[in-house]
């Protein structure tokens, strides 16, 4: 069984993008979304994905995750098949000492949000944090994709429907 251990932090300048290797551009949806399980769909540079993520028992540090590779036409009818809100996203890969960060700058109803996910090995794994690297929001449930296609960022300070 894969389990993911990933902490989130909200970042606080673009200096990632200097610091970066890579970008790029990643649409996603979801086929499931219920609270502790979900099923996503995801298009990344001329690639999909279909990936299975379980329950979180210990605040959102960890969680089983699986991922498979699937054609590009697969995709296109999958996300074709998922609830309605799509993830639009740039992710930026930064790499700061022995680990890299994942920085995702999002587009549309969630433009304004960037977020910085480092994945570990174990919970606790010491690691480096670069200087883009804000306030902690690991298990805070507004920043997981899932939900932001919910409420969205330009939805937050409103009240919930």
């Amino acid at each position: 069984m894969a389990t993911e251990i990933e902490r989130k932090f909200l970042v606080v300048d673009d200096t990632y993008k200097a610091a970066a290797t890579s970008k790029s551009h990643i649409v996603q949806g979801y086929i499931c979304s219920a609270r502790g399980r979900t099923v996503r769909v995801r298009l990344r540079d001329g690639r999909a994905y279909l990936t299975i993520k379980g329950p979180s028992l210990d605040g959102g540090l960890s969680r089983y995750e699986f991922e498979k590779e699937i054609s590009p036409d697969e995709g296109q009818a999958l996300l074709g098949l998922c609830e309605p809100g799509v993830i639009d996203k740039v992710r930026w890969l930064v790499p700061c000492g022995g680990h890299v960060y994942e920085v995702d700058e999002f587009a549309g109803d969630n433009a304004g949000l960037v977020v910085a996910e480092v994945e570990l090995n174990a919970a606790d794994e010491a690691f480096e944090k670069p200087g883009f690297i804000g306030q902690e929001v690991t298990g805070d449930r507004r920043y997981y994709n899932s939900q932001l296609r919910l409420v969205p960022y330009k939805d937050w300070g409103r009240p919930c429907p």
